[in-house]
Order: C-alpha cells, then structure tokens, then sequence
C-alpha cells in the first residue's frame, strides 16, 4: 500500500471516501472508477472499475426477509485477495515512464444529492484497451465486480 504524505492529497481523499461511504450505506452507488492519465497529455492509460450491486435497496430499512449472513473473516478473505491480485497487476500492466495523474469517478443513483464541490464527468474510456477482469468480492449487503482497462500497448495511434 502506498501512503501520502501530501496533506491536499490526503484531504481530498478523505472527503471523497466519506461521501461515497455514505452513498454506499444508502445503496446508492452502482460503480466507481478510478481513471490513471498521462499528466502531460491528459491521455487515459488505466481505468479501474469496481461494479457495486446491492443485495437491498436500503440495507437500513426493516425488512421482513432473513439476510443470510457471512462471517466477517470471509468477508476480510475475499477482500485481501482481490488486493493481492490488484498488487500483482504490475506483471501484466505497460511501465508509465511520464508523470500520472488520476481521477476518482463515481456512478450514483440520478437523485442522490451531490456536493457543489463535485463535478459532472465523461467517463474517460481507454482507447485500444485491453480489459482483464478481476476477482470479485461479496459483503452482507454488496457484491463487488471489479476489472481494469489499460491501453494496449502493440497499438499505435
């Protein structure tokens, strides 16, 4: 794991994390992505999704079905995995050798309300992607489908 210690970094990381971990406690994100770009050219090198399905709308409403419920160790198993193969991802993913900037977008219901401070965006697709699909992941209450684009690197535009 990487960690800042840029204080702007940490702090715009803190808030993101907060409002998408509020929006996730309400069911209403459906995916979130993280898009990698060259910072001179503002090309999108890599864009990692994580699908989020819902097992209830509202997790918090009281609901006359049993949930079925899953140890929290498999939970924490199944979650270092897909950490372990995002981390060995370096084997299969281009070097970047100009400077990276990256991007954090996410897809919520159409009436959630979002902070003035976020802005609407396009969804920064790879050009001449290859895509590898990664392990996926199921808590109590989502389950988690993740995968990663990156630009081909035998192909020249």
């Amino acid at each position: 794991m990487v960690v800042t210690a840029d204080e702007k970094l940490s702090a715009y990381l803190k808030s993101v994390l907060e409002q998408l971990a509020g929006w996730l406690v309400e069911s209403q994100v459906q995916k979130t992505v993280l898009v990698v770009t060259n910072a001179n050219t503002d090309e999108v090198l890599e864009r990692w999704m994580f699908d989020i399905h819902a097992d209830s709308p509202h997790p918090t409403s009281h609901s006359v079905q049993p949930v079925d419920i899953k140890p929290v160790k498999d939970i924490v198993n199944e979650i270092q995995a897909i950490m372990r193969q995002i981390t060995a991802s370096v084997s299969f993913l281009p070097l970047h050798n100009d400077p990276c900037t990256f991007d954090l977008l996410v897809y919520t219901d159409k009436d959630v309300h979002v902070p003035q401070t976020w802005e609407e965006s396009d969804p920064r697709l790879v050009e001449n992607s290859v895509e590898v699909r990664l392990r996926s992941f199921t808590t109590k209450v989502h389950k988690v489908d993740a995968m990663v684009a990156y630009k081909d690197p035998d192909t020249t535009i």
